[in-house]
């Protein structure tokens, strides 16, 4: 049984709050608990107001302790915003208060426009292979005598740092991920890219580690679902204005279905939308668990990301939890779209 994880971006909708949407994904963390989802992360995004999720260090902590069992993590951290100190003494601490339920993804993107990315005063995105070893040897304590960092301590001392998963839209840096005997995560929900290339460069390039023995490859995937393909077309007509919108600069929050189904496209956005409809598993129970399978069979991934970004708290939450109702029962019958 290839295991379900969920990303939350917390999504605004029209005439929601960011507040709701922070309080909706502490709800939505306890349902993917007792349906069996393995991993709740956080990515980090900056500037987008309909995305709530610029802090993903608190949200990791404000739903960790809202839940016992499933493992909390960000999906990711942006390294190049951050000194790794303060990423390694974050995620000791989260260990600390969580012992064994946190994850450290890590991703070499700025995660927003150029402008507030020149505001976050970020080192070079090229660096981040040496940002990444440095986290590491300064959670250790690895530096060598005579190192300037050689005398620097990680607190709270006697903690782990987390598994650390690299996550990429592309291959460039899965082979780093691989050597370093990292997890690697795909974000094939937004990537252009296919999966396949970077997910065995990754396993061509993987060394067994302490905390991963085996390579393992999360596929990060956009799905919604609802009893049927019909309304999960319809429901996903919010996620097309906002990917429209977020092209032209327009942050919007998530317009309603009923909204969207009247928006006045032009005829440049109809590539946007069928691009982006081509990255997402969109339809009922069976069919879109079914394809998932194919996708992950086809990809060789371990386990399956899920992330649901449409309009609504009840119908993201419902959108999970008939994908996990469904994972095990999939008509086998049902082709796969991909």
């Amino acid at each position: 049984m290839i295991p379900l994880s969920v990303l939350d971006l917390a999504p605004v909708s029209e005439g929601f709050s960011a507040r709701d949407s922070l309080r909706d994904s502490v709800d939505l963390a306890q349902l993917c608990e007792r349906l069996g989802y393995v991993r709740f992360w956080f990515a980090e995004h900056h500037g987008m107001p309909n995305i709530a999720c610029s802090a993903p260090e608190i949200l990791i902590e404000h739903v960790a302790s809202a839940t016992s069992t499933i493992r909390v993590g960000s999906g990711g951290i942006m390294l190049p915003n951050h000194a790794p100190l303060r990423v390694a003494e974050n995620f000791h601490t989260l260990a600390a208060l969580h012992p064994d339920r946190i994850d450290l993804g890590v991703g070499r993107a700025p995660g927003t426009d150029p402008a507030t990315s020149r505001a976050l005063h970020p080192f070079d995105a090229e660096q981040f292979p040496q940002q990444l070893q440095e986290l590491v040897m300064l959670s250790r304590r690895g530096f060598p005598p005579g190192h300037p960092f050689a005398t620097v301590r990680v607190v709270p001392e006697g903690v782990p740092l987390p598994p650390i998963w690299v996550l990429a839209s592309s291959g460039a840096t899965a082979a780093v991920a691989g050597a370093m005997g990292f997890g690697y995560g795909f974000a094939r929900h937004f990537s252009p890219a296919p999966p396949g290339p970077a997910i065995a460069a990754y396993r061509a390039a993987f060394t067994p580690s302490d905390q991963f023995p085996a390579p393992h490859v999360i596929l990060g995937v956009a799905v919604v679902c609802a009893p049927t393909d019909e309304e999960a077309d319809y429901l996903a007509t919010s996620s097309d204005v906002v990917w429209v919108r977020r092209h032209r600069g327009d942050m919007r929050p998530f317009p309603s279905p009923e909204e969207a189904s009247t928006y006045e496209f032009r005829p440049e956005d109809r590539p946007l939308i069928e691009a982006n409809r081509q990255r997402q598993f969109v339809g009922s129970p069976a069919r879109v668990a079914a394809n998932l399978r194919q996708i992950a069979a086809d990809t060789n991934a371990d386990e399956v990301m899920v992330t649901t970004m449409i309009y609504g708290k009840a119908e993201r939450l419902r959108s999970y939890e008939l994908l996990a109702r469904a994972w095990t029962t999939t008509d086998q019958s049902v082709s796969s779209t991909e």
